[in-house]
């Protein structure tokens, strides 16, 4: 486990490496963007079957597909194979089944993201095999980076478990099986970070220990990765997405971040819903073969110098004693 109190070579390596790799193809807080494709409804992806035009490829190589779902691997240096959605939800429900990849220096990651940079997260340590992590982030702000907490589940990776977040303009929860872990809201958020702008998702697997890592990060991840010890592989068998706001794209009224600002075409914007609404069953024909536009991908706060957690919680925390570092523009872009 990592110190609490990471060496000042470990957050000069962060903070380096955030101002070399930021990039920001387009943030509604600074420049006027264009619309975001609505999901609008609710859709289950079931990965068994295969790939789906719904997610294209963001970085790395296309997963594999089997009778188990899909399969995201690292197999060489910095694979980092990623899928993103080509559609947003505004605020809505997710259920993820999927089986954590293994390995000291692996990390398996479930992100919702915004392109002004709100972000949650589900994110899986390949070197422990009895808990998850759970961020989230607002406006691309990270603060002391004391957000994170780590909850508790039997054997991630070697059994598949559902893994949910439910996002409305009244709180955020993150559950495993249907148990809630951790709750999330505007009161109890970081001031105005509260995420609440129209989001895709984003699955994928990423070495946090390959040796070009900062120490910081490598340290996080549970030390360097062997990849002769590889493939690590994280496996999806299903995806269950409910958007509760209707439409077909979502734009931003003016560069105020809030959800009350949000306009919807063709819908309307619905700061609730219901997790359990039917949902359809995507095609699955294959992948959309054009990339979508690259989101802008989380920044550090330069100015932070602390990294110590604070965290007051009544979820079942197992450890809040290490930060979570930003992940590699691979994995985001």
């Amino acid at each position: 486990m990592v110190s609490s109190t990471l060496t000042v070579l470990a957050i000069a390596a962060f903070l380096n490496r955030v101002s070399a790799r930021t990039s920001a193809s387009c943030n509604p807080l600074n420049v006027t963007c264009s619309a975001d494709a609505a999901l609008g409804k609710s859709v289950l992806y079931d990965f068994t079957k295969g790939p789906s035009t719904d997610w294209s490829l963001s970085t790395g190589s296309f997963p594999t597909f089997n009778s188990l779902g899909a399969e995201f691997s690292i197999v060489n240096m910095l694979d980092s194979p990623t899928l993103s959605s080509n559609w947003y939800i505004m605020f809505g429900h997710y259920d993820i089944v999927l089986k954590a990849a293994s390995g000291q220096g692996a990390i398996s990651s479930v992100v919702l993201l915004s392109d002004d940079l709100d972000e949650i997260d589900f994110e899986f340590l390949g070197a422990q095999d009895n808990n998850v992590q759970t961020n989230y982030f607002g406006k691309g702000i990270t603060g002391n980076y004391d957000r994170e907490i780590t909850v508790p589940v039997a054997s991630p990776q070697e059994t598949f478990h559902t893994y949910s977040v439910d996002w409305t303009a009244e709180a955020i929860t993150w559950s495993i099986d249907g148990n809630v872990m951790r709750t999330l809201t505007p009161q109890t958020a970081d001031t105005n970070q509260y995420p609440q702008t129209p989001m895709r998702m984003k699955i994928g697997t990423w070495p946090s220990g390959d040796p070009s890592e900062p120490e910081g990060v490598i340290q996080w991840g549970g030390g360097l990765i062997n990849y002769n010890d590889g493939p690590f592989t994280m496996t999806v068998q299903s995806v269950r997405v409910v958007d509760y706001s209707s439409g077909t794209s979502y734009s931003y009224g003016n560069n105020s971040g809030t959800w009350q600002s949000l306009q919807s075409s063709g819908g309307k914007i619905n700061s609730s819903g219901n997790p359990n609404t039917p949902a359809s069953t995507a095609s699955m024909e294959g992948f959309s073969t054009s990339k979508p536009t690259s989101t802008p991908t989380p920044t550090l706060n330069p100015s932070s110098t602390s990294f110590k957690a604070t965290i007051t919680s009544s979820s079942p925390v197992i450890n809040q004693s290490y930060m979570s570092p930003p992940k590699p523009a691979r994995f985001l872009e």
